[in-house]
Protein backbone atom coordinates (compact mmCIF):
# COMPACT_ATOMS: atom_id res chain seq x y z
CA UNK A 1 0.00 0.00 0.00
CA UNK A 2 1.24 3.49 -0.88
CA UNK A 3 0.97 4.88 2.64
CA UNK A 4 3.00 2.02 4.08
CA UNK A 5 5.71 2.75 1.52
CA UNK A 6 5.59 6.44 2.40
CA UNK A 7 5.85 5.82 6.15
CA UNK A 8 8.78 3.43 5.75
CA UNK A 9 10.57 5.74 3.33
CA UNK A 10 10.08 8.87 5.42
CA UNK A 11 11.12 7.14 8.63
CA UNK A 12 14.30 6.04 6.89
CA UNK A 13 15.08 9.52 5.57
CA UNK A 14 14.21 11.26 8.84
CA UNK A 15 16.23 8.67 10.74
CA UNK A 16 19.25 10.12 8.99
CA UNK A 17 18.23 13.59 10.14
CA UNK A 18 17.28 14.79 6.65
CA UNK A 19 14.69 17.33 5.62
CA UNK A 20 12.88 16.42 2.42
CA UNK A 21 10.25 17.60 -0.04
CA UNK A 22 7.14 15.52 -0.61
CA UNK A 23 5.41 15.68 -3.99
CA UNK A 24 1.81 14.42 -4.07
CA UNK A 25 -0.52 14.15 -7.05
CA UNK A 26 -3.65 15.84 -5.72
CA UNK A 27 -5.74 15.22 -8.83
CA UNK A 28 -5.54 14.19 -12.45
CA UNK A 29 -7.91 14.05 -15.36
CA UNK A 30 -7.73 12.76 -18.89
CA UNK A 31 -4.77 10.62 -19.89
CA UNK A 32 -2.19 12.33 -17.70
CA UNK A 33 0.73 9.98 -16.95
CA UNK A 34 0.16 9.60 -13.22
CA UNK A 35 -2.32 8.50 -10.58
CA UNK A 36 -4.01 10.71 -8.01
CA UNK A 37 -2.36 10.05 -4.66
CA UNK A 38 1.01 9.08 -6.16
CA UNK A 39 3.96 10.37 -4.13
CA UNK A 40 7.62 11.14 -4.54
CA UNK A 41 10.14 11.99 -1.83
CA UNK A 42 12.83 14.43 -3.01
CA UNK A 43 16.00 14.73 -0.94
CA UNK A 44 18.19 17.78 -0.55
CA UNK A 45 20.75 16.46 -3.03
CA UNK A 46 18.05 16.26 -5.72
CA UNK A 47 17.70 12.48 -5.68
CA UNK A 48 14.20 11.09 -5.41
CA UNK A 49 12.35 8.02 -4.14
CA UNK A 50 9.05 6.99 -5.70
CA UNK A 51 7.38 8.50 -8.75
CA UNK A 52 4.58 10.85 -9.77
CA UNK A 53 4.46 9.70 -13.38
CA UNK A 54 7.97 10.00 -14.73
CA UNK A 55 9.14 12.02 -17.70
CA UNK A 56 9.29 15.78 -17.86
CA UNK A 57 6.33 16.19 -15.48
CA UNK A 58 8.35 14.49 -12.76
CA UNK A 59 11.41 16.51 -13.72
CA UNK A 60 9.39 19.72 -13.32
CA UNK A 61 8.25 18.54 -9.88
CA UNK A 62 11.84 17.85 -8.85
CA UNK A 63 12.92 21.32 -9.93
CA UNK A 64 10.09 22.90 -7.97
CA UNK A 65 11.05 20.77 -4.97
CA UNK A 66 14.51 22.37 -5.09
CA UNK A 67 12.83 25.77 -4.84
CA UNK A 68 10.65 24.61 -1.97
CA UNK A 69 13.78 23.52 -0.10
CA UNK A 70 14.94 27.14 -0.18
CA UNK A 71 11.61 28.81 0.61
CA UNK A 72 10.52 26.11 3.11
CA UNK A 73 6.89 26.64 2.10
CA UNK A 74 4.59 24.42 0.03
CA UNK A 75 3.37 25.13 -3.48
CA UNK A 76 0.42 23.79 -5.44
CA UNK A 77 1.17 23.41 -9.16
CA UNK A 78 -1.35 22.91 -11.95
CA UNK A 79 -0.38 21.54 -15.37
CA UNK A 80 -2.60 21.53 -18.45
CA UNK A 81 -1.15 18.71 -20.52
CA UNK A 82 -3.41 19.44 -23.46
CA UNK A 83 -2.49 23.11 -23.86
CA UNK A 84 0.49 25.41 -23.45
CA UNK A 85 2.02 23.34 -20.65
CA UNK A 86 1.96 20.28 -22.90
CA UNK A 87 3.80 22.12 -25.65
CA UNK A 88 6.44 23.53 -23.33
CA UNK A 89 6.95 20.14 -21.67
CA UNK A 90 6.84 18.21 -24.97
CA UNK A 91 3.98 16.03 -23.71
CA UNK A 92 1.04 14.91 -25.84
CA UNK A 93 -0.82 12.73 -23.35
CA UNK A 94 -3.45 15.36 -22.53
CA UNK A 95 -5.33 15.89 -19.29
CA UNK A 96 -4.72 18.00 -16.22
CA UNK A 97 -2.55 17.39 -13.19
CA UNK A 98 -2.37 19.20 -9.86
CA UNK A 99 0.63 18.62 -7.60
CA UNK A 100 1.37 19.56 -4.01
CA UNK A 101 5.07 20.12 -3.38
CA UNK A 102 5.62 20.35 0.37
CA UNK A 103 8.66 20.93 2.54
CA UNK A 104 8.86 18.60 5.54
CA UNK A 105 11.69 19.25 8.00
CA UNK A 106 13.06 16.45 10.16
CA UNK A 107 11.66 18.08 13.28
CA UNK A 108 10.92 15.99 16.40
CA UNK A 109 7.18 16.49 15.80
CA UNK A 110 7.33 15.30 12.19
CA UNK A 111 9.52 12.35 13.11
CA UNK A 112 7.02 11.32 15.77
CA UNK A 113 4.10 11.78 13.38
CA UNK A 114 5.49 9.54 10.64
CA UNK A 115 6.62 6.92 13.14
CA UNK A 116 3.08 6.81 14.49
CA UNK A 117 1.76 6.55 10.94
CA UNK A 118 4.05 3.57 10.31
CA UNK A 119 2.98 1.89 13.56
CA UNK A 120 -0.72 2.51 12.89
CA UNK A 121 -0.47 0.96 9.44
CA UNK A 122 1.41 -2.05 10.78
CA UNK A 123 -1.28 -2.54 13.43
CA UNK A 124 -4.14 -2.12 10.98
CA UNK A 125 -5.38 1.03 12.71
CA UNK A 126 -7.43 3.56 10.79
CA UNK A 127 -5.75 6.95 10.47
CA UNK A 128 -5.66 10.10 8.34
CA UNK A 129 -3.00 12.59 7.26
CA UNK A 130 -4.14 16.20 7.20
CA UNK A 131 -2.27 19.15 5.68
CA UNK A 132 -3.55 22.71 6.07
CA UNK A 133 -2.61 24.88 3.11
CA UNK A 134 -3.71 28.26 4.38
CA UNK A 135 -6.14 30.68 2.76
CA UNK A 136 -7.60 29.94 -0.65
CA UNK A 137 -5.83 31.91 -3.36
CA UNK A 138 -2.39 31.84 -1.79
CA UNK A 139 0.09 30.36 -4.25
CA UNK A 140 2.55 29.46 -1.51
CA UNK A 141 1.55 27.95 1.80
CA UNK A 142 3.17 27.39 5.15
CA UNK A 143 1.87 23.86 5.67
CA UNK A 144 0.82 22.44 9.01
CA UNK A 145 0.53 18.65 9.05
CA UNK A 146 -1.15 16.29 11.48
CA UNK A 147 -1.96 12.62 11.87
CA UNK A 148 -5.35 11.64 13.25
CA UNK A 149 -5.67 8.14 14.70
CA UNK A 150 -8.79 6.03 15.02
CA UNK A 151 -9.19 6.90 18.71
CA UNK A 152 -9.25 10.61 17.83
CA UNK A 153 -5.76 11.35 19.12
CA UNK A 154 -3.78 13.83 17.07
CA UNK A 155 -0.07 14.21 16.42
CA UNK A 156 1.20 17.35 14.72
CA UNK A 157 -0.36 20.76 14.20
CA UNK A 158 -4.05 21.48 13.60
CA UNK A 159 -4.75 25.04 14.81
CA UNK A 160 -8.41 24.95 13.83
CA UNK A 161 -11.72 23.99 15.49
CA UNK A 162 -11.93 20.29 16.25
CA UNK A 163 -15.25 19.96 14.40
CA UNK A 164 -13.43 20.86 11.19
CA UNK A 165 -11.40 17.71 11.62
CA UNK A 166 -14.56 15.61 11.80
CA UNK A 167 -15.83 17.20 8.58
CA UNK A 168 -12.55 16.47 6.81
CA UNK A 169 -12.49 12.84 7.95
CA UNK A 170 -16.05 12.36 6.74
CA UNK A 171 -15.02 13.61 3.29
CA UNK A 172 -11.95 11.38 3.11
CA UNK A 173 -13.38 8.14 4.47
CA UNK A 174 -14.56 6.77 1.14
CA UNK A 175 -11.98 8.36 -1.12
CA UNK A 176 -8.98 6.38 -2.33
CA UNK A 177 -7.34 9.67 -3.36
CA UNK A 178 -6.35 12.87 -1.55
CA UNK A 179 -9.32 15.12 -0.86
CA UNK A 180 -8.91 18.89 -1.21
CA UNK A 181 -11.52 20.63 0.93
CA UNK A 182 -12.18 24.24 1.86
CA UNK A 183 -13.71 25.30 5.19
CA UNK A 184 -14.38 28.98 5.82
CA UNK A 185 -11.75 30.06 3.31
CA UNK A 186 -9.06 27.70 4.61
CA UNK A 187 -7.86 24.92 2.34
CA UNK A 188 -6.92 21.41 3.45
CA UNK A 189 -5.66 18.18 1.96
CA UNK A 190 -6.72 15.04 3.79
CA UNK A 191 -5.75 11.48 2.93
CA UNK A 192 -7.16 8.25 4.21
CA UNK A 193 -4.29 5.97 5.26
CA UNK A 194 -6.12 2.66 5.33
CA UNK A 195 -8.27 0.41 3.17
CA UNK A 196 -11.81 0.36 4.58
CA UNK A 197 -13.57 -1.44 1.74
CA UNK A 198 -13.68 -5.21 2.19
CA UNK A 199 -14.64 -7.65 -0.55
CA UNK A 200 -15.97 -10.98 0.73
CA UNK A 201 -15.45 -13.48 -2.09
CA UNK A 202 -17.57 -16.61 -1.66
CA UNK A 203 -16.17 -19.41 -3.75
CA UNK A 204 -12.50 -20.02 -4.49
CA UNK A 205 -12.66 -20.97 -8.14
CA UNK A 206 -10.83 -19.52 -11.13
CA UNK A 207 -12.92 -16.36 -11.40
CA UNK A 208 -12.45 -15.68 -7.70
CA UNK A 209 -8.68 -15.99 -8.09
CA UNK A 210 -8.69 -13.21 -10.65
CA UNK A 211 -11.17 -11.10 -8.65
CA UNK A 212 -8.96 -11.31 -5.54
CA UNK A 213 -5.87 -10.37 -7.54
CA UNK A 214 -7.49 -7.34 -9.15
CA UNK A 215 -9.23 -6.25 -5.94
CA UNK A 216 -5.90 -6.04 -4.15
CA UNK A 217 -4.44 -3.99 -7.01
CA UNK A 218 -7.14 -1.31 -6.65
CA UNK A 219 -7.02 -1.08 -2.85
CA UNK A 220 -9.78 -3.37 -1.64
CA UNK A 221 -9.25 -5.64 1.34
CA UNK A 222 -10.07 -9.21 0.31
CA UNK A 223 -11.50 -12.15 2.26
CA UNK A 224 -11.86 -15.47 0.40
CA UNK A 225 -14.29 -18.10 1.73
CA UNK A 226 -14.94 -21.67 0.58
CA UNK A 227 -15.58 -25.08 2.10
CA UNK A 228 -12.74 -26.71 0.16
CA UNK A 229 -9.26 -26.33 1.62
CA UNK A 230 -7.72 -27.56 -1.62
CA UNK A 231 -9.13 -24.43 -3.26
CA UNK A 232 -9.16 -21.87 -0.46
CA UNK A 233 -5.49 -21.72 0.42
CA UNK A 234 -2.53 -19.35 0.35
CA UNK A 235 -0.96 -21.03 -2.67
CA UNK A 236 -3.96 -20.15 -4.84
CA UNK A 237 -4.65 -16.78 -3.19
CA UNK A 238 -1.24 -15.38 -2.18
CA UNK A 239 -2.47 -11.77 -2.22
CA UNK A 240 -5.69 -12.26 -0.18
CA UNK A 241 -5.83 -10.51 3.19
CA UNK A 242 -7.69 -13.43 4.73
CA UNK A 243 -8.68 -16.96 3.68
CA UNK A 244 -11.42 -18.79 5.57
CA UNK A 245 -12.14 -22.49 5.07
CA UNK A 246 -15.76 -23.11 6.05
CA UNK A 247 -17.31 -26.34 7.28
CA UNK A 248 -20.16 -25.54 4.90
CA UNK A 249 -21.99 -22.51 3.54
CA UNK A 250 -24.87 -22.74 6.01
CA UNK A 251 -23.31 -20.27 8.49
CA UNK A 252 -20.97 -18.53 6.09
CA UNK A 253 -21.24 -15.10 7.76
CA UNK A 254 -20.60 -16.38 11.30
CA UNK A 255 -18.13 -14.06 13.04
CA UNK A 256 -18.29 -11.54 10.20
CA UNK A 257 -19.99 -8.17 10.31
CA UNK A 258 -20.33 -6.76 6.78
CA UNK A 259 -21.26 -3.09 6.86
CA UNK A 260 -22.16 -0.43 4.33
CA UNK A 261 -18.59 -0.41 3.04
CA UNK A 262 -18.52 -4.17 2.45
CA UNK A 263 -18.88 -5.93 -0.89
CA UNK A 264 -20.14 -9.50 -1.17
CA UNK A 265 -19.19 -11.39 -4.34
CA UNK A 266 -20.95 -14.75 -4.71
CA UNK A 267 -19.21 -17.14 -7.08
CA UNK A 268 -19.51 -20.61 -5.56
CA UNK A 269 -19.41 -23.86 -7.49
CA UNK A 270 -23.17 -24.37 -7.67
CA UNK A 271 -26.58 -22.69 -7.73
CA UNK A 272 -27.64 -24.15 -4.39
CA UNK A 273 -24.53 -22.83 -2.63
CA UNK A 274 -25.09 -19.45 -4.30
CA UNK A 275 -28.64 -19.37 -2.94
CA UNK A 276 -27.45 -20.36 0.53
CA UNK A 277 -24.90 -17.53 0.60
CA UNK A 278 -27.28 -15.00 -0.97
CA UNK A 279 -30.02 -15.74 1.55
CA UNK A 280 -27.61 -14.92 4.39
CA UNK A 281 -26.05 -11.93 2.60
CA UNK A 282 -29.46 -10.29 2.29
CA UNK A 283 -29.74 -10.34 6.08
CA UNK A 284 -26.49 -8.40 6.49
CA UNK A 285 -25.78 -4.68 6.17
CA UNK A 286 -23.46 -5.25 3.20
CA UNK A 287 -23.51 -2.24 0.89
CA UNK A 288 -23.06 -4.36 -2.23
CA UNK A 289 -24.17 -7.90 -3.07
CA UNK A 290 -23.28 -9.40 -6.44
CA UNK A 291 -23.83 -12.92 -7.73
CA UNK A 292 -22.55 -14.81 -10.76
CA UNK A 293 -25.29 -16.03 -13.06
CA UNK A 294 -27.52 -15.35 -16.02
CA UNK A 295 -30.69 -13.28 -16.19
CA UNK A 296 -32.62 -16.56 -16.26
CA UNK A 297 -30.92 -17.76 -13.08
CA UNK A 298 -31.74 -14.46 -11.42
CA UNK A 299 -35.40 -14.68 -12.41
CA UNK A 300 -35.87 -18.25 -11.17
CA UNK A 301 -33.94 -17.71 -7.94
CA UNK A 302 -35.78 -14.51 -7.11
CA UNK A 303 -39.13 -16.33 -7.46
CA UNK A 304 -37.96 -18.81 -4.83
CA UNK A 305 -36.68 -16.09 -2.51
CA UNK A 306 -39.94 -14.15 -2.82
CA UNK A 307 -41.86 -17.26 -1.76
CA UNK A 308 -39.50 -17.47 1.22
CA UNK A 309 -40.48 -13.95 2.27
CA UNK A 310 -37.89 -11.64 0.72
CA UNK A 311 -39.36 -8.39 -0.56
CA UNK A 312 -38.78 -6.83 -3.98
CA UNK A 313 -36.90 -4.04 -2.22
CA UNK A 314 -34.52 -6.52 -0.62
CA UNK A 315 -33.89 -8.32 -3.91
CA UNK A 316 -33.13 -5.05 -5.67
CA UNK A 317 -29.90 -4.99 -3.66
CA UNK A 318 -28.58 -7.93 -5.68
CA UNK A 319 -26.40 -7.31 -8.74
CA UNK A 320 -26.98 -10.33 -10.97
CA UNK A 321 -25.49 -10.90 -13.42
CA UNK A 322 -22.60 -9.46 -11.46
CA UNK A 323 -20.25 -6.95 -13.07
CA UNK A 324 -20.48 -4.29 -15.74
CA UNK A 325 -21.73 -5.38 -19.14
CA UNK A 326 -18.50 -5.35 -21.15
CA UNK A 327 -19.31 -8.54 -23.08
CA UNK A 328 -16.81 -10.44 -20.92
CA UNK A 329 -16.09 -13.98 -22.08
CA UNK A 330 -12.95 -15.27 -20.40
CA UNK A 331 -12.31 -15.77 -16.70
CA UNK A 332 -10.06 -12.73 -16.57
CA UNK A 333 -12.54 -10.55 -18.45
CA UNK A 334 -15.34 -11.55 -16.07
CA UNK A 335 -13.12 -10.59 -13.14
CA UNK A 336 -12.38 -7.23 -14.76
CA UNK A 337 -16.11 -6.57 -15.18
CA UNK A 338 -16.74 -7.40 -11.51
CA UNK A 339 -13.95 -5.19 -10.20
CA UNK A 340 -14.99 -2.39 -12.54
CA UNK A 341 -18.46 -2.49 -11.00
CA UNK A 342 -17.03 -2.44 -7.47
CA UNK A 343 -14.86 0.55 -8.35
CA UNK A 344 -17.88 2.40 -9.75
CA UNK A 345 -20.01 1.63 -6.69
CA UNK A 346 -17.19 2.72 -4.37
CA UNK A 347 -16.61 5.96 -6.28
CA UNK A 348 -20.31 6.81 -6.25
CA UNK A 349 -20.48 6.20 -2.52
CA UNK A 350 -23.45 3.87 -2.91
CA UNK A 351 -22.01 1.09 -0.81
Amino acid sequence: MLMSWLAQTVCGVQGEGEDFALVTVLSKSGSAPCLAGAKMVVRADGSSIGTVGGGVLESAAQKRAARVFKSRVAEVLAFDLSGADAASMQMICGGNVKLLVDFIPASPLNIEMFRKLRDALQNGEKCYLVASLGAVGDKKHQTARSLVLEDGSLTGEFPYPREWLHLLIEKAYRSTYPVVETIEGEQFVIERCFIPSTVYIYGAGHVSQQVALLAEMVDFRTVVLDDRSEYANRERFPQADSILVLDNFEECFAGLEPDGDSYVVIATRGHQHDKTVLTQALRTRAGYIGMMGSHRKRKELFKVLQREGFSDEALERVHCPIGLDIKAATTSEIAVSIIAELIRIRAEGIA
